[in-house]
């Protein structure tokens, strides 16, 4: 919850320039609802995406406070966010609805950034492995293979999110290693066009480090990406 629409605009505007020549990586700016349109405006003609970070799986109706996937394509949305470990915290975000909100998005063109992750206690109740599968099985367990070719998932453990404590490149690669095996069982032919990110204290001194892991096929970035040239840094790392 960041940015207002002049200050997203303005964030779009400072990227632009610093990932020009930096073409090997796809770059999605995720801004809150009501600078998605203002974002929308600078992202217009380049190659960098944008997504929401979050919608509702109704297209229309007496649902106060919510966004449809209609109205996000309308603006212009080509990604979205669903299931962010803060939306599963504070606002009741479940396996069942990341399902629905999965639907919604496909219905619209829209493509879901799906995101799974442990909490401290489940790590270290040995229970990461359980709550992954869990996710994985819950959220995307009726997807079709054709769906499941264009899907992002990302691993964002949530003891690492905003604490400054980063997964270690070993811990992160076991993580991801994981969900690749269980794609792979589940979605056979599609599982290596389903892209994996990490999401988790990434910073320009530990992404290229992280990027490099096998599995790893990018981030979401928090806090790291509010500055254009701290973020510009994490795309570099990327595409190297």
């Amino acid at each position: 919850m960041y940015k207002t629409p002049s200050e997203a605009a303005a964030f779009v505007r400072e990227l632009i320039p610093l990932l020009k020549g930096r073409d090997g990586a796809d770059v999605v700016v995720v801004p809150a609802f009501p600078a998605l349109e203002a974002a929308a405006r600078e992202v217009s003609g380049t190659r960098i995406g944008l997504g929401a970070q979050d919608l509702f799986w109704e297209d229309e109706g007496a649902f106060t406070g919510q966004v449809s996937g209609r109205m996000l394509a309308a603006v212009g949305c080509r990604y979205v966010i669903i299931g962010h470990s803060e939306r599963r915290q504070f606002f009741g975000e479940t396996d069942e609805t990341v399902v629905r909100k999965v639907d919604a998005a496909y219905r619209h063109g829209l493509t879901p950034i799906v995101c799974v992750g442990e909490t401290l206690e489940q790590r270290e109740a040995g229970e990461t492995e359980c709550t992954l599968l869990r996710q994985l099985n819950g959220g995307l367990g009726s997807l079709s293979d054709d769906r499941a070719r264009t899907l992002v998932l990302a691993y964002e453990p949530v003891w690492a999110i905003g604490t400054g404590r980063t997964a270690t490149p070993e811990i992160a690669g076991e993580a991801h290693a994981l969900i690749r095996n269980w794609l792979s069982r589940r979605f056979e032919g599609a599982a290596e066009d389903i892209r994996i990110l990490y999401g988790g204290s990434v910073k320009p001194d530990n992404a290229r480090t992280l990027f490099s892991t096998p599995d790893i096929d990018g981030g979401l970035i928090g806090g790291a990406s509010l500055k254009a040239e701290s973020f510009a840094a994490i795309v570099t790392a990327a595409k190297a």
